[in-house]
């Protein structure tokens, strides 16, 4: 768990990398699934990767760090995973709209699947889903919500 300007956030790890970041406002529902499948889950406890991880998010906020440098572990359908590499190319301080992303994985009308592997991104900020929006320039949506999508967008001078 980590605290920072937009709240809470728990972390989980797999012996490949960071698998997940949840919003605080998800974490109560995250600790119930937990407890119903405890018999079935193992816990990776690499303390130096999960530090680094830390010290990293604690940088961003700090307006001290603009690209991450951290192991990740993505398990999705390759689209996804295709869309989501391009998201993180997009540099801090920028946007792009899912139709652009579209465009940059070969598929320029799969803007609606686009916004779905953005849904479905389990490693919000590392992976910097806030920085998509729609065409029209709304800020379309967020996991963490629209207000936590704001905040990050605004700290990284684009609003």
């Amino acid at each position: 768990m980590i605290d920072t300007p937009i709240g809470k956030l728990m972390l989980i790890q797999s012996d490949k990398g960071l698998k997940q970041i949840i919003f605080e406002k998800k974490i109560p529902a995250f600790k119930s699934q937990i407890e119903l499948n405890k018999n079935r889950l193992s816990f990776v406890k690499d303390e130096v990767s999960l530090n680094k991880t830390i010290q990293q998010i604690n940088e961003y906020f700090l307006r001290k760090r603009r690209e991450f440098q951290i192991k990740i572990d993505i398990s999705m359908p390759p689209f996804y995973q295709q869309a989501l590499s391009v998201v993180m190319k997009i540099p801090y301080g920028e946007v792009r709209s899912y139709k652009e992303i579209a465009q940059f994985t070969q598929n320029p009308s799969a803007y609606r699947a686009v916004g779905t592997a953005n849904a479905k991104n389990l490693i919000p900020i590392i992976i910097p889903c806030h920085r998509v929006i729609a065409n029209n320039g709304t800020l379309g949506g967020y996991g963490g919500g629209l207000k936590i999508k704001k905040y990050l967008l605004k700290m990284e001078g684009v609003i």
